[in-house]
C-alpha cells in the first residue's frame, strides 16, 4: 500500500498507482481545499505543491507523488497566516474563491523561487491559472505586496 506525505503527515492510501493525485487528496485523505477544474492540468485550480514545485494534481498520479512531500492550501499554514494567504485578504483578491487555493499555491511556489518578481515573471508564473472572475490585477497586486515585503 503506498504512502504519501500530505502536509506532513503520512498517509496509507490503497488506490491504483495511476489514480490522480487530485482524488487521492480530496476522496481519499479528505482534504478539500485543492479543487477539480478542468481534469486536464490547464486551468490551475488543483495546484498543489511537490516537493516544494507548483504542479497539477488532476494529472500528476499517484506513483509520482509517493516518496515526495506534498503540501495542499490546508498545508500552506493551518491559520491562514501565510505571507500570501494575507496579501490575499489585504487586497480583496478573491470573488467567487473557487479558483484561489491554486492560484495563492502557484504565488507561494513563484515567490519561494523568486523573492522579487518582475511583471512579466508573474504573468509568466500565473498564466497557468485561471480566473474566471478576472481577479488578476488584484492577484498580481498580492504578489507584489509580498514580495515587497520579503
Amino acid at each position: 500500500m503506498p504512502q504519501i506525505n500530505i502536509n506532513g503527515a503520512v498517509h496509507d492510501v490503497d488506490a491504483d498507482p495511476q489514480m490522480p493525485l487530485l482524488w487521492v487528496i480530496r476522496d481519499l485523505v479528505g482534504l478539500t481545499g485543492t479543487k477539480f477544474g478542468c481534469g486536464v492540468g490547464a486551468c490551475g485550480a488543483c495546484t498543489v505543491h511537490l516537493d516544494g514545485d507548483a504542479v497539477r494534481s488532476c494529472v500528476t498520479p499517484l506513483s509520482a507523488a509517493t516518496g515526495h512531500k506534498i503540501v495542499t492550501i490546508e498545508g500552506l499554514s493551518t491559520d491562514g497566516t501565510h505571507p500570501v494567504q494575507r496579501a490575499w485578504q489585504a487586497n480583496n483578491v478573491p470573488q467567487c474563491g473557487y479558483c484561489q487555493p491554486g492560484q495563492i499555491m502557484q504565488a507561494a511556489a513563484l515567490l519561494k523561487q523568486t523573492a522579487k518578481p518582475t511583471d512579466q515573471e508573474i504573468t509568466d508564473a500565473m498564466s497557468g491559472n485561471i480566473c474566471r472572475c478576472g481577479t488578476y490585477v488584484r492577484i498580481r497586486a498580492a504578489i507584489k505586496s509580498v514580495a515587497e515585503a520579503m
